[in-house]
């Protein structure tokens, strides 16, 4: 296993992070992504700990949190000392009938915090989130709440997941001027298959030293090897069911077409290339991963020792995003920075970038 601070932090966290969502199970949503039970996740978490895994995220929301319930059991169960695991949580989403039982507001982020320790039977939280965009409260709020939790120690780290660019940018320069707590890590979509948050997102992580935590790096499924143009619908899987998140579809089985071969040379699966593609970007802490089962999750462990090379630049070419304003207006602009480059010549370069960009869609 590979090791990485967990942003702009001393804490180490594993590359790859168990996520939970599956336990517990339930009706409705929950029922469809997964209904893993405590024998089962026992067995689990103490795969994923002796493989050296010590990041492990769930959410209160989750199978209305029985997730959280389960984790938090395995850890007592197996038995593993507190110290030696990073347990993720998020508070945000609705938790009850009422009409604040929901939201970033300082008052659902204080009963939420007590609801989430109750569960995981522990006195602290490591990183606790933000779980979606709250339009009604104001930031600051969030953030003097989420402080004033990091103050009692009852939280060690904060960080939000699914924010735009503007908002995470904004919340960090409240922190900074209002000497708050600030948000480490950044938990978001990414996948070789929905590249949307390298246009804005990656360099404000980059700049700004947040943390990308990834979630549903297989875009639901639809990158397991499972899924093709002749099978988009496979039997006993969850995508199927539950058609999440959004991905051009076109485009996917474009990526899985040059996958394949590579995935193939290596002996492996799709899933797994797929995960080593998202561990070699810098900008990534760590992939989420959600295995129901023993194997699945060996076989995503095992991309934290695969090594692509020269597989990469096809794999990149072939998931590039298309040409997108401001994005295709900067480097035309800087062109000429470093060195003496008419307009002319610049706007030839830019013309010829961007036709072999939209040529390899």
């Amino acid at each position: 296993m590979q090791y990485k601070p967990l942003g702009n932090t001393g804490l180490l966290v594993s590359t790859i992070c168990f996520g939970t969502m599956t336990f517990g199970g339930g009706d409705g949503i929950w029922k469809a992504i997964g209904n893993t039970a405590q024998p089962e996740a026992d067995q689990l978490i103490k795969t994923c700990i002796d493989s050296g895994i010590n990041f492990f995220d769930t959410a209160d929301v989750y199978s209305d949190g029985q997730s959280e319930t389960i984790l938090g059991q395995s850890l007592k169960n197996l038995p593993i000392a507190r110290k030696d695991v990073v347990i993720a949580t998020k508070v945000f989403g609705r938790t009850g009938p009422g009409r604040n039982d929901v939201g970033a507001s300082r008052g659902h982020i204080m009963d939420g915090l007590e609801a989430s320790l109750r569960r995981l039977q522990t006195d602290h939280i490591d990183l606790y989130q933000i779980h979606g965009d709250d339009s009604v409260t104001p930031i600051d709020e969030t953030l003097r709440a989420l402080d004033d939790l990091v103050t009692q120690g009852k939280v060690r780290y904060i960080g939000c997941s699914n924010w735009q660019a503007w908002k995470l940018a904004k919340a960090l320069c409240i922190s900074q001027f209002k000497d708050l707590a600030r948000f480490d890590t950044l938990q978001a979509y990414y996948s070789i298959a929905g590249r949307d948050l390298e246009r804005e997102l990656v360099p404000l992580l980059e700049s700004e030293k947040v943390g990308l935590l990834v979630w549903s790096p297989l875009a639901g499924g639809l990158l397991s090897g499972k899924f093709s143009r002749e099978n988009q619908k496979p039997e006993a899987s969850r995508r199927s069911e539950f058609d999440f998140p959004i991905v051009d579809k076109e485009r996917t089985w474009k990526i899985l077409d040059v996958m394949k071969p590579i995935a193939k040379a290596h002996n492996c699966s799709p899933a797994r290339i797929s995960l080593a593609w998202l561990l070699a970007k810098p900008v990534v802490t760590s992939v989420i991963i959600g295995a129901k089962r023993i194997d699945q999750l060996q076989d995503n462990i095992a991309a934290v020792d695969l090594k692509l090379t020269a597989e990469m630049k096809k794999l990149d070419e072939v998931s590039a995003l298309p040409p997108e304003y401001p994005g295709w207006m900067l480097p035309f602009q800087n062109m000429s920075r470093l060195e003496p480059v008419s307009l002319a010549e610049r706007a030839a370069r830019h013309v010829e970038e961007v036709r072999a960009t939209s040529a390899t869609k």
